[in-house]
């Protein structure tokens, strides 16, 4: 305990040292979520349709449903209880993981979907020890490069469980789940012995509680339209991060690189270098409202550079790698201003006592359902393309409707703060 009490001395060592907790926290959660994708479960279909594709499906279906709940659960949830509760929901992933392997395909399938059921909370319980403070971006950056870096990381111990000591495609996510628990349970440890955000995070940021009914009912009605277009962009940025993340494997199999290990990892640890470099430096901007419209930069930049590496890659201009290193940069620079900072920015400068998770989880609840709907889409809708292919055209979609909606949002924001801050009209004298 003394190492801890002499880091609470030193602000940027507890921003350091929680963002680094929180970055093996949700690494850690995708050892339990990702490592399936790594599979191929060739030759195994189910009504005509692969299935792998079953699979991605009951496990979206199932943590959709969690951000679902998440909405009202995450708003509500006490600090004290946080640690209890992430173990809960990761021990019941866990099992579902056993059930997983140890019932026959495709009777399994609905273990994928008790397996993403809880998994969708992670994220709100672990943010919820880093909200409301001076160093929220830093922190949030770190944990949020643990979308890219984990989820890549995972499903190369997945292949390489699979490769190099012949574990089972069935067995290999609940071995790699079991690898990660050491990890999670130190971060976890970290996370529950940090301080509590002082005087000066409060007064630079807002109060961070627990979001009753009708706060939330207040909340919605104060900025419904802002919410509908983060919701929407949202949806956009989800739909195709996904998209390339849950069916990896089969896009580079289309491109030339199927069963290699490497390639999960080695466009994603550069692209985490730099978008958490980029998103952690908004912490050095001190004005709220401009922070929060420095976010809309980077959505809207995220999502340019995205639709120009595909444009480069269908013109021969970049190859493959760089075709999903670039487009995978432009989607996270995109979407990991939500997950770190653009809520925390939002509530600082409306003075909303609050927290991160009730909008975020309104956001990814619907993010998933269109998640969902475009892997139907993609299978039962008559789509022929290939994996590449329609990943190609789900990224000039949707990104380009992405671009539009952010710039109307930064615009309603702005305005929103400015008419906040003028004077209330003084009554002419009679």
């Amino acid at each position: 305990m003394s190492f801890l009490s002499n880091i609470r001395r030193h602000p940027m060592a507890i921003n350091l040292l929680a963002g680094s907790a929180a970055f093996l926290a949700y690494a850690s959660m995708y050892a339990f979520r990702k490592p399936f994708t790594a599979a191929s479960f060739e030759g195994l279909h189910l009504a005509g349709i692969d299935y792998k594709v079953w699979l991605v499906i009951a496990q979206v279906m199932g943590y959709m449903l969690s951000k679902v709940r998440g909405i009202t659960w995450i708003a509500e949830i006490q600090r004290h209880r946080r640690a209890r509760t992430l173990a809960g929901l990761i021990g019941f992933a866990w099992l579902a993981l056993l059930g997983f392997a140890l019932v026959p395909a495709p009777w399994n399938i609905p273990l994928l979907f008790l397996n993403g059921l809880p998994l969708g909370m992670v994220w709100g319980v672990i943010f919820g020890y880093l909200e409301g403070r001076r160093g929220t971006e830093l922190m949030g950056a770190c944990m949020c490069a643990s979308f890219i870096v984990g989820s890549g990381v995972v499903k190369s111990v997945g292949m390489w469980l699979m490769v190099r000591w012949q574990v089972s495609e069935f067995w290999m996510p609940f071995a790699t789940g079991m690898l990660f628990i050491p990890p999670l349970c130190v971060a976890t440890w970290i996370l529950e012995h940090l301080p509590a955000p002082d005087a000066s995070d409060v007064a630079a940021r807002s109060m961070r509680v627990p979001m009753d009914a009708a706060t939330r009912r207040a909340f919605l009605a104060r900025f419904l339209p802002g919410i509908a277009m983060i919701v929407m962009a949202y949806v956009a940025l989800t739909v195709t991060r996904d998209f390339r993340d849950n069916f990896a494997a089969e896009i580079w199999s289309d491109l030339g690189r199927g069963g290699d290990a490497s390639v999960f990892t080695e466009t994603e640890v550069p692209i985490a270098i730099a978008v958490l470099i980029i998103t952690a430096f908004t912490m050095i901007v001190r004005d709220n409202l401009r922070a929060l419209m420095l976010n809309h930069v980077l959505i809207f930049g995220g999502f340019t550079i995205a639709v120009l590496a595909t444009w480069m890659h269908d013109h021969a201009m970049i190859d493959p790698l760089g075709w999903i290193g670039l487009s995978g940069f432009g989607l996270y620079l995109a979407y990991v201003p939500y997950n770190a900072t653009f809520f925390e920015r939002m509530l600082a400068t409306f003075q909303v006592s609050g927290n991160v998770g009730f909008v975020m989880y309104i956001a990814d609840s619907s993010g998933y359902m269109g998640s969902v709907a475009v892997i139907l889409v993609k299978e039962f809708g008559g789509v022929h393309l290939s994996w590449a292919a329609f990943y190609a055209q789900t990224v000039m979609t949707l990104s380009g409707i992405g671009m539009l909606i952010t710039l109307v949002s930064a615009l309603y924001f702005y305005d929103k703060a400015r008419r906040a801050k003028m004077p209330a009209a003084v009554p002419a004298a009679a």
